[in-house]
């Protein structure tokens, strides 16, 4: 059977198909606001948020909570919120905070689920957690129906005040002397960015959300200057390495995160390439 054929006796099952759906707007959603995160240094960001929301979902486990999203979507909210509005005001600098954060909220996670373990296999728990291995693929309705929502949630926002977020991006300073909100943008700016790193834990788990966020803003990059059209290539980046990647996984038996993570270094490599004889030719 050819890889056409496995693929279309695949796709008759439900669970396929709400992993690529989900896993294309979760992918679509990074990529916006992973060009923003870039060009405001803030890409250390998802690691830190990544980590608070397994430390999060440890917590709902011991719990014995059947609905981890009403304690890792507000605790991740809450941690982006201080991390990103705390900025010079804070006695602690931004990157050592974020890394206080980080290896608290994991190393507190991780010896959560090894004190009050709730299955027979702590470490396959864990490593789905931290990589995505399968969690996709087993999404219930609900959480499908909840994944799109927040998905179209954040596309909404985004192109609603995407002049303000351009404007917050690049200029912070000027967009503040002419009377822009910046403060109530970079809240906004935080909450999108909580809300993507907590649906991207179902895609490419804990460990890996920053290359989800950062890689096609960064191949973008290397080929255009503009910031929507770094926007919109980085987004048809993400949707089609994150397509490529569950499709890749589906057919070989590979975990899904890093396949997806794969298929985005693949295809910076690609850029940067293209970037590099692009570049030369120009001088020449």
């Amino acid at each position: 059977m050819n890889p056409f054929e496995q693929l279309s006796v695949y796709f008759q099952f439900p669970f396929v198909r709400y992993a690529l759906i989900v896993g294309v707007l979760i992918a679509l959603c990074s990529s916006l606001l992973g060009v923003t995160l870039v060009l405001k240094r803030f890409s250390f960001i998802g690691d830190g948020l990544s980590h608070v929301a397994f430390g999060a979902m440890a917590v709902a486990a011991v719990a014995g909570l059947t609905n981890q999203m009403i304690v890792v979507l507000p605790v991740t909210v809450l941690a982006a919120v201080l991390l990103l509005q705390s900025g010079s005001k804070a006695k602690l600098k931004g990157d050592a905070a974020v890394a206080m954060i980080s290896v608290s909220a994991l190393a507190i996670g991780y010896l959560l689920m090894n004190l009050f373990p709730t299955s027979s296999n702590v470490a396959a728990d864990v490593c789905t957690t931290l990589f995505g291995s399968t969690s996709i693929l087993t999404l219930s309705s609900w959480e499908v129906w909840l994944s799109v929502g927040l998905s179209v949630l954040v596309v909404a926002i985004f192109v609603l005040f995407y002049n303000k977020i351009f404007a917050v991006t690049f200029d912070e300073t000027y967009a503040k002397a002419t009377g822009t909100k910046t403060d109530l943008y970079n809240l906004l700016i935080a909450v999108v960015i909580a809300v993507v790193i907590v649906l991207a834990m179902n895609l490419v788990g804990s460990l890996l959300i920053s290359a989800l966020i950062i890689f096609p803003a960064l191949s973008a990059m290397r080929i255009f200057k503009n910031f929507l059209a770094v926007t919109v290539f980085s987004a048809a980046v993400s949707v089609l390495a994150a397509g490529v990647g569950i499709l890749l996984s589906i057919l070989f038996s590979t975990p899904v995160g890093p396949s997806v993570v794969g298929i985005d270094l693949v295809v910076f490599g690609i850029c940067w390439a293209i970037g590099a004889i692009t570049g030369r030719r120009k001088k020449a």
